[in-house]
Parts: structure tokens; C-alpha cells; sequence
């Protein structure tokens, strides 16, 4: 096992992606069981209100981001202030993409409908990151072998073609389907060749005087939701917390 690390996170230089992914995840689940301590009322935690300001645990996580990015940045991916940076970083990630809505609506929308977004990002960054240890690089270049590398056309014709299809699939309604297959290609074939959700631009663009294309498009987004939100509403009201059943935007946290 320790030479399998040493092997493949350690020397490959890694090992600042895998603290900061981890502290990122720990950071988020910490920050959550906190808010929903809060929320219910038990436990000494309490909101952060000096001078009758709230502050959200957003601001001291972009300062967190900033320090730990320029850190890591300057530190390179070997040694213990690459490591030390890295975990700060995911810290201060974890408490701002646990705001992630927040930031988009700039209203305290954090135990409400809108809030869930928070939670999809942060599983949806997290499962990028994985991919990204894991070894997949963006846009299918670690696809090609080292004589198709050392050819710049192939490459570039490579990057080109897969920018290309997760382009379509974002312009089809897909974002977390595009930014997986930034880093799977395979992913970003299989969305770019699906139909297009409604209401996206792919769909107003092509299928405006296509009615059997529409109503395709229509029922399989239809079918595609009915399937998957109830299983996706729960695992995020199980990591994060249900909504407020009333949706009002409450202030009742951190």
C-alpha cells in the first residue's frame, strides 16, 4: 500500500490535490453538521454576529482560498508548504462552495430550494477532483500515446474536437455532464449526440419548427427527472440538510 502512494499520488506530485480534496470534503461535512446544529437549535454553536452584522462563513473562506491558492501557486507540488497551502485552500474552498448559492442569488438562501445548488456543486467539484487524481486530464490529451504527442497537429485536432463536444453539451442543458467530460471525452460524445434538454439553446435553435424533436426532447427530460430527483433530493438532504418546508429565506445558521 505504501508503495502503491508513493508510486502514484507521492511522486507524480499529488499529494497537495489529495490534502485539499480531503480537506475540502471534511470542511464541508463539518460545516454543515455546525449549520444544522444551528438550525435546530442545540450545541453551543451559534451565528457569528459582531456589531449585529452577520457574517457568513463565506468571507473567512475566500480569504482561506486566496492564501492557500497564491501559496500553492508559489510552492510548486513537492514538499510540506505545498502540502500545508493545499489543505488551506481546500478549507477555504469547503466553506465557500458550501455558500455557492449564496453567492448566486446574493440573498441568505442557504435552508431554502435554491440553497441545494450549494450541495450540487460541492459533490459535483468533488467528484472532479477525483477524476483529476485519478489521472484523467482535461480534454482526452492523456488518451494519446507519446509519438501521438510529439505530433502538435494531433494534439491540437484532439483538443479541438473534445472542447467542441462539451461546448454542444453545454449548449444542449448539460453543464455537469460538459465538465465531466472535460476530463472524460467519452461522456462529453455521449451528451453532445443525446437530445437536447428543453429551454436550452441547443433547443431553441434547432428544434424550433421540429415538433416530433421537442416533444422527444420533452418527455425524455421528463422521464430523466422523474427517475433520478427523488433519489438526488435525498442524498443532498442527507449531506446537507432538507429545505425549509414554508422556502423562506431564513437566517437561522452559521
Amino acid at each position: 500500500m505504501g508503495q502503491w502512494f508513493h508510486d502514484n499520488i507521492t511522486e507524480p506530485g499529488k499529494l497537495p490535490m489529495l490534502l485539499a480534496l480531503t480537506a475540502f470534503v471534511l470542511t464541508f461535512l463539518l460545516t454543515r453538521t455546525v449549520t444544522r446544529l444551528i438550525r435546530a437549535g442545540r450545541g453551543p454553536f451559534r451565528n457569528v454576529t459582531p456589531g449585529g452584522v452577520h457574517i457568513h462563513h463565506v468571507v473567512p473562506g475566500v480569504i482561506l482560498t486566496v492564501i492557500g491558492g497564491f501559496g500553492a501557486v508559489g510552492s510548486g507540488r513537492h514538499g510540506w508548504s505545498a502540502a500545508v497551502f493545499a489543505a488551506v485552500f481546500g478549507i477555504g474552498a469547503g466553506l465557500v462552495l458550501d455558500e455557492f448559492a449564496l453567492i448566486v442569488h446574493l440573498a441568505d438562501v442557504y435552508w431554502t430550494e435554491e440553497g441545494r445548488r450549494s450541495v450540487e456543486v460541492v459533490v459535483l467539484a468533488s467528484a472532479l477532483a477525483m477524476l483529476v487524481i485519478a489521472g484523467f486530464s482535461p480534454l482526452g490529451v492523456d488518451s494519446l500515446s507519446t509519438d501521438e504527442r510529439q505530433d502538435r497537429a494531433t494534439v491540437i485536432s484532439t483538443v479541438v474536437l473534445n472542447l467542441l463536444l462539451v461546448v454542444i453539451v453545454l449548449a444542449k442543458g448539460k453543464p455537469r455532464m460538459a465538465l465531466i467530460g472535460v476530463l472524460i471525452p467519452f461522456v462529453a460524445l455521449f451528451g453532445a449526440v443525446r437530445l437536447a434538454r428543453p429551454g436550452s439553446p441547443w433547443a431553441r435553435r434547432f428544434y424550433g419548427g421540429r415538433h416530433r424533436a421537442r416533444a422527444r426532447a420533452a418527455l425524455r427530460s421528463y422521464r430523466h427527472d422523474r427517475r433520478w430527483d427523488g433519489p438526488r433530493r435525498r442524498f443532498q438532504n442527507l449531506i446537507g440538510g432538507a429545505p425549509d418546508a414554508s422556502g423562506s429565506r431564513g437566517d437561522t445558521r452559521d
